[in-house]
């Protein structure tokens, strides 16, 4: 009887592992918001904007003070989130994405979201994708179960990005029904055009209740989630309850109805009892559109904003949660980025990446959970067309900057045509200047020597295994 007695037990448990296993497996949920400054988030120092649910995320876990993306602008910057590869190695480095663009992330790429589906995970994206539009190239090729949001800017117009809207910022704020009347930009359910024109003033909203509906279905099994917002991206618009009539709280009004929405994914997550399995990652995809005034954000003490790689246009602001696993309440100052969470992820999750796909991301996961130190000690600039610009390693920071004219051909503002650019060598002391104010470059020429000849030696690498995006045929 005792032998029957333990071959039932064993039966019951070898039974029990798989479920078990799937209970192990954390679940993750990335936040991401689109053109949100280094200094517009109250944890991060903002005065005028109230974000109590993402600074409760900071007091219950992680802020990265440098987190940096692998682009100043949009569709760069999200291949690499995605891949865990700066974007020229995947050919997605050339600026952004438009209507009539005819190229997009290639499918063979291997994403988080593969990463994690080809574990069992039911994965989902609510949100600005911008990384292709075509069928070939929308989420549902690169990973996602399932896809709800814009397929790029919210400032761009379908089929082919004409007759957008002259008016100002602040009138389309004081209109918000022009988000229906002088824009064309479209919401996606998966492959098909669910609504045109998108209305604007509640899609936030509505991204976050895709998201809480998807973790609250598949609350007993690992799930991913990637909810990149379109705000505070311009046009700026908030549902009718929470709108502030006044265009100089515009971007304000935005961010704290962003912020509120992140707090019903929190609050959500642990009503489910998930919170002790879960990692909960906010961040943006570059600095604040300065030029944009009220209707655009702060990069705090840092230099510059969105376009640049000065530190105000990629070092974003970063909080990261997971309750018992992130140490609460505490701060990171280690070079980290989002090139390095797909091979974090991995490690997370202990399951090896492909081979035979180079990616530029490292393994941080010591630096996320207070254990070690971040292994990241050089980060290479790119321009938001894709040039090489910069390197910083360990506190220095590089720029060799070319000016270039409005049509980026290499030649500057009063220049005359096939003269040489008159080339501009920067370099800074990140400790201890990170407003980038000091220019040191003439007082370290050995520095400079070594630096540029790391970042070419690092470019010329990334160039020679580049992998070709997707294209349409002709």
């Amino acid at each position: 009887m005792m032998g029957k007695f333990n071959f039932i037990l064993i039966a019951v448990t070898l039974i029990s592992l798989p479920a078990l296993r799937a209970e192990e497996k954390p679940n993750f949920v990335i936040i991401f918001a689109d053109d949100q400054g280094y200094g517009d988030l109250g944890c991060f120092g903002s005065t005028t904007i109230k974000t109590p649910n993402i600074d409760h995320m900071a007091t219950e876990g992680r802020r990265f003070t440098n987190f940096m993306v692998a682009s100043p602008v949009c569709t760069p910057s999200r291949a690499a989130l995605l891949t865990g590869c700066y974007p020229k190695r995947v050919g997605m480095h050339q600026h952004v994405l438009f209507p009539q663009s005819t190229k997009g992330l290639n499918p063979e790429e291997h994403t988080i979201a593969d990463h994690l589906k080809a574990q069992g995970y039911a994965t989902a994206c609510f949100g600005k994708w911008h990384l292709g539009h075509h069928p070939e190239t929308l989420p549902q090729q690169n990973g996602f179960d399932t896809y709800f949001g814009i397929p790029y800017s919210n400032d761009m117009n379908h089929p082919d990005n004409k007759g957008k809207p002259t008016v100002s910022s602040d009138d389309l704020w004081k209109d918000q029904e022009s988000t229906l009347t002088l824009w064309q930009t479209p919401l996606m359910e998966n492959a098909k055009i669910v609504e045109l024109p998108v209305d604007q003033r509640t899609v936030t909203r509505r991204y976050t209740d895709r998201a809480v509906e998807f973790i609250t279905t598949n609350k007993d099994k690992p799930f991913f989630v990637y909810l990149p917002h379109s705000m505070p991206h311009i046009p700026l618009y908030v549902p009718e309850d929470v709108y502030d009539p006044d265009p100089k709280n515009a971007y304000i009004n935005v961010i704290e109805h962003i912020d509120a929405e992140v707090g019903r994914v929190l609050n959500t997550i642990r009503d489910l009892n998930l919170a002790d399995n879960t990692y909960v990652i906010y961040t943006s995809d570059n600095g604040p559109w300065l030029r944009f005034g009220t209707h655009g954000g702060s990069a705090g003490p840092l230099r510059d904003g969105k376009g640049t790689t000065f530190e105000g246009g990629q070092r974003v602001p970063c909080v990261m949660w997971a309750p018992g696993k992130i140490p609460a309440g505490s701060e990171c100052p280690d070079l980290v980025g989002t090139i390095d969470l797909l091979p974090t992820i991995a490690a997370i999750t202990e399951s090896p990446l492909p081979e035979g796909k180079k990616i530029d991301g490292l393994n941080i996961s010591a630096a996320i959970h207070g254990s070690g130190e971040s292994p990241r000690k050089k980060f290479i600039y790119y321009t938001s067309r894709g040039a090489l610009e910069g390197i910083r390693v360990d506190q220095w920071k590089l720029l060799v900057k070319t000016p270039a004219d409005k049509r980026g051909k290499g030649k500057g503002k009063g220049q005359q045509s096939g003269a040489t650019p008159k080339i501009e060598t920067l370099l800074f002391n990140l400790d201890s200047d990170m407003e980038e104010s000091n220019n040191v470059a003439g007082a370290h020429p050995e520095i400079v020597k070594r630096l540029t000849a790391q970042m070419q030696e690092y470019d010329a690498e990334i160039t020679e295994n580049a992998r070709a995006p997707w294209e349409k045929p002709e």
